[in-house]
């Protein structure tokens, strides 16, 4: 074993490649993994453009991780042994303080994001908190098991805002999350209604069974809310894009007694009329990255409930990320979802 390994390194914003980095040292509570597949998620484009400011440089990139597990540790789950494909929970969380202490681990005061505040899973060999790792279940390809993790964030604004059978959830954003949300939504047997201002993006997700898209750029999309429901509007609304106008027009697509959640992560604060959320007296939760979601993430691409392929638009080998990401950032409209193969 060489005592370095490939890593995916942003040295600045701007500048990222495929460099030799050392090799992880593997704490007692840490497993050792050796990465298959990573996915490309929007924080790395983000912090690829210094976007993000919880991003510190330089950074290995990357917190959709699966790989095959060569040394345990301390906390490992009892149903994972050595040899076993995993897949990693990328949010390290204290579990010493008040949101820990009621399980609501992802709003950790000190939770730390692989790939963000600490290194990430881009390369050969990866040592993380044997705690955090899940068990993969048999029928899934090494490049469709990262959906899981995006996955989860889609179901958590799901269960954040209590979605049922029969409800609308106007989903705002059709980007990988809002799709995945739509078709999470739709084994719940919700009704889904993808807003989007990417028509292309909105006739892919109506050939993968979302019935109901509105254009935001044509179209008047209270009407086609109003149309759609009866007049009654979204039950539920899951802000999944981050633009600040999307986060505000959440008020005026929901119905009155309605949730919203709030997944996409503004640049900016956005000014929102309270007299309105008074009014129809709306429940706002934030819903941030996850907690407790990958069994059933895993359950429903195992199953072919939610269908891995549907949102992977391309698979790429290790080597090609630094361009994946140059691309993506430069043109995030060309490709839904991009995973990567070691």
């Amino acid at each position: 074993m060489t005592d370095t390994v490939n890593s995916i390194y942003l040295e600045a914003p701007g500048k990222i490649a495929m460099v030799r980095t050392p090799m992880p040292q593997k704490a007692a509570d840490q497993a050792l993994i050796r990465v298959e597949s990573v996915g490309i998620c929007g924080s790395d484009i983000g912090a690829y453009r210094g976007a993000n400011p919880l991003v510190t440089y330089p950074r290995i990139i990357g917190h959709e991780v699966v790989g095959t597990l060569i040394e345990g540790g301390s906390g490992l789950p009892a149903d994972i042994s050595v040899g076993d494909r995993v897949i990693v929970d990328p949010y390290i969380y204290c579990g010493h303080c008040y949101p820990c202490s009621i399980g609501r681990t992802n709003c950790c005061e000190n939770l730390k994001v692989i790939g963000v505040h600490v290194d990430g899973g881009m390369r050969e060999l990866f040592a993380h908190p044997a705690h955090l790792l899940h068990k993969v279940p048999t029928g899934l390809t090494a490049s469709q098991i990262p959906l899981a993790e995006p996955l989860t964030i889609a179901l958590h604004a799901l269960h954040r805002t209590q979605t049922k059978a029969g409800e609308h959830v106007a989903i705002i954003g059709a980007g990988a999350i809002g799709l995945l949300a739509a078709l999470a939504a739709l084994t719940y047997g919700a009704h889904p209604i993808l807003i989007d201002i990417v028509e292309a993006r909105l006739a892919s997700a109506r050939a993968k069974g979302v019935q109901h898209t509105i254009d935001a750029s044509k179209e008047d999309v209270r009407a086609r809310l109003r149309e759609i429901t009866n007049g009654r509007m979204a039950e539920v609304v899951i802000e999944a894009s981050g633009s600040n106008k999307a986060i505000r027009d959440s008020l005026d697509y929901v119905s009155f007694a309605g949730r919203i959640a709030f997944t996409g992560w503004p640049k900016q604060e956005t000014p929102l009329p309270t007299n309105l959320i008074t009014l129809k007296e709306i429940d706002i939760r934030g819903s941030r990255t996850s907690a407790g979601e990958f069994r059933e993430a895993l359950q429903l691409l195992s199953s072919g409930t939610v269908v891995a392929d549907d949102v992977i638009s391309k698979v790429i080998a290790f080597d090609e990320i630094p361009q994946a990401v140059r691309e993506l950032s430069d043109s995030p409209e060309r490709h839904l979802k991009i995973n990567a193969i070691l």
